[in-house]
Parts: structure tokens; sequence; C-alpha cells
């Protein structure tokens, strides 16, 4: 759903109209009648569950892969 609002009016009620864009709507805001701004979700709930199982298959997989030897560096030579 997108919601236009004018600039004033996003002012006076900026908590609510996150509070809709975290239910996934978007926003446009306007001044003197032309579109200036837009506020959407950063990532839809779609996009979480993919991120959320992308990353547990990551870390699946690095459990399961053995540490290497990185190198004859000491500690010291990391930092200079």
């Amino acid at each position: 759903m997108n919601k236009i609002v004018t600039a004033s009016e996003a002012n006076r009620s900026f908590s609510k109209l996150l509070k809709d864009v975290r239910k996934g709507h978007q926003v446009d805001v306007t001044s003197h009648g032309e579109v200036v701004a837009r506020i959407v979700p950063v990532m839809t709930a779609e996009e979480k569950a993919r991120r959320d199982e992308a990353w547990k298959a990551l870390l699946t997989r690095l459990k399961k892969q053995p540490a290497l030897n990185s190198g004859p560096w000491s500690r010291e030579e990391g930092y200079e």
C-alpha cells in the first residue's frame, strides 16, 4: 500500500509512519505537491527469510570445514 503525506504531516506523525513502514507499507512524502522522499522497508519478510536461511547455511558449512593454517605469521606481525 502506498501512502502519500505532506512533509508537515510526516513531521507531526513520524513514529506512526515508521510503524506503517515496518508493516511493509511505502510512504511518499510531498512538498508543495511534489514527491520529494519515499520511505520504504529495508527488507521484505521474504527477503529477511532468504537472508536468515542463507546465514544458517553459511554457518553450517563453516562448522563442517576444518580450520586451515593461515601462515607462519605471528600475532604481532598481523598488526604491522
